[in-house]
């Protein structure tokens, strides 16, 4: 049988039995104390450990919120992928061409007249994928701004009819100049 830390002391002779006793007694009368009400329990260790165990769980907290975030954000990524994918509109091979800024420098799309115009007016809009452009219809840029506004490079606000009384009405201001 193991010998209590008391017993394996004495038998090693780091201490003599008067001096076990005596702290043995002291204990007891440390002990008489705290439950009477005389002295105050000594809470440091205890306090220490709640908030090692507060610190831990705040930390806990910290992580899985990051690890959440991260998760959404790949779901948000994932979504516009897809919407990209399956509302772009087919590419062309004219030699029509639409010019947008993307990142302070010029770009351009092959278009034909009517996406030209569709273009010009915000029914359709161009976003970045895999490293190109596509061309989508309004509603998907829009779904696609809501999740990562980055993407979409370029949404014309719709236009809207003319005044009657507008005395420039007759003049044609073009959106998109041919270069």
């Amino acid at each position: 049988m193991a010998l209590s830390l008391r017993d394996q002391m004495l038998k090693a002779g780091l201490v003599n039995e008067k001096q076990a006793k005596q702290v043995g007694k002291e204990k007891q009368k440390k002990q008489r104390l705290e439950q009477k009400g005389h002295i105050e329990k000594d809470e440091s260790q205890k306090l220490a450990a709640q908030q090692a165990m507060a610190e831990k769980a705040a930390r806990d907290q910290e992580l899985n919120r990051q690890q959440q975030q991260k998760v959404e954000q790949k779901a948000r990524t994932a979504q516009v992928k897809q919407l990209i994918e399956v509302s772009r509109l087919p590419k062309l091979t004219t030699e029509d061409y639409y010019n947008f800024v993307d990142d302070k420098k010029v770009k351009r799309l092959s278009v034909n007249a009517l996406m030209r115009n569709k273009l010009s007016s915000g029914s359709l809009a161009i976003v970045r994928h895999g490293g190109g452009y596509e061309v989508i219809p309004r509603e998907a840029a829009l779904k696609i701004q809501e999740r990562d506004a980055q993407r979409v490079v370029l949404l014309n606000t719709p236009t809207e009819a003319p005044d009657a009384d507008d005395p420039y009405a007759a003049y044609q201001v073009p959106d998109d100049l041919m270069w």
